[in-house]
């Protein structure tokens, strides 16, 4: 863990987090200030800050991942496509790598960079979680 970054904290496990895939390289869980329903952050479980920082033989992998995630996500809530993106520094709330995996349906209000946020309510959080969980295992 790096200081204290919260993503380095969500990757030991030492912060709670939705979880929705993790392995040795890298951890997956639901955006705690989604766009939608869905939103998934996949993060490196080592710290660096931006893309160009990430070492060459974790790209693929890392990269393979978000593919897979943006499947897993857009099935899970229904969506009809996905936005995946990677700030660097600039507009980076947390300066630890990671790739937003976005749900989209034609109309969604998303224009620009200007873009609403929605939280989870009760049980939806877990129960998004699961839906891209099980998504993740087909």
């Amino acid at each position: 863990m790096t200081g204290d970054c919260v993503f380095c904290a969500i990757a030991s496990g030492e912060a709670e987090a939705e979880i929705v895939h993790a392995d040795d390289d890298s951890v997956a869980f639901l955006d705690f200030r989604p766009l939608f329903h869905g939103h998934t952050l996949l993060i490196p479980r080592a710290h660096h800050e931006t893309l160009a920082d990430l070492p060459e033989e974790l790209v693929g992998c890392l990269f393979l991942l978000a593919r897979r995630l943006s499947v897993a996500v857009r099935d899970a809530v229904g969506a009809e496509g996905s936005f995946v993106a990677v700030n660097n520094r600039v507009s980076q709330s947390v300066p630890h790598l990671h790739v937003h995996i976005v749900p989209r349906v034609k109309g969604d209000g998303l224009r620009g960079f200007f873009w609403p946020r929605h939280k989870y309510s009760g049980a939806e959080l877990s129960e998004t979680g699961e839906l891209i969980r099980a998504q993740l295992r087909r």
